[in-house]
């Protein structure tokens, strides 16, 4: 009796097989960890909400006057990752999981909404939004990494990718 081995053939067909069942399941994977990094990021940047209260707490709720980034780390300039520091307890606080860039040269994944600067969290205005802290956006990101899409934190302490502060038509 002798042992029966693969022809080529079968051998050709469970490679083909393989090869379809990679080419199906490594752009799902590659959505998968896109969507967890974009999730990570949403939850720092509500980790940046949680910060800026207690920066509001220690000054009269009144937001702090900062420039909206900086361009590297020798950069003086008052911004929200050497301000908001002492509250969010590590430089990790300002990095997205899927910035490989900006953080590393300036510091920070995420801009300051300059426009909001110094006002009283307790009645804000922005582009005619007033007292609707759901649409006024504190922070956001430096550049759309998450396919296209840029996520924001809110004056309510939200956050989400979604833009909340278009006009209306009302």
């Amino acid at each position: 009796m002798s042992a029966r081995g693969f022809t080529l053939m079968e051998m050709l067909v469970v490679l083909a097989i393989i090869a379809a069942l990679a080419g199906i399941g490594i752009p799902v994977a590659r959505g998968f960890v896109a969507r967890s990094r974009e999730a990570a990021c949403l939850d720092r940047l509500r980790n940046l909400g949680i910060g800026l209260e207690g920066y509001l707490q220690d000054h009269q709720g009144r937001l702090p006057v900062l420039e909206a980034g900086r361009l590297d780390k020798s950069d003086d300039r008052p911004v929200l990752e050497t301000v908001l520091l002492p509250y969010v307890g590590s430089p990790e606080a300002f990095r997205c999981p899927e910035d490989d860039r900006e953080f590393a040269r300036s510091g920070s994944s995420y801009l300051w909404n300059t426009s909001l600067n110094g006002q009283p969290i307790a009645n804000l205005s922005f582009f005619g939004i007033e007292n609707r802290p759901d649409r006024i956006p504190l922070v956001t990101d430096k550049e759309s990494w998450h396919s296209g899409r840029v996520n924001f934190l809110y004056a309510d302490h939200s956050s989400s990718n979604k833009v909340r502060f278009g006009a209306t038509g009302r």
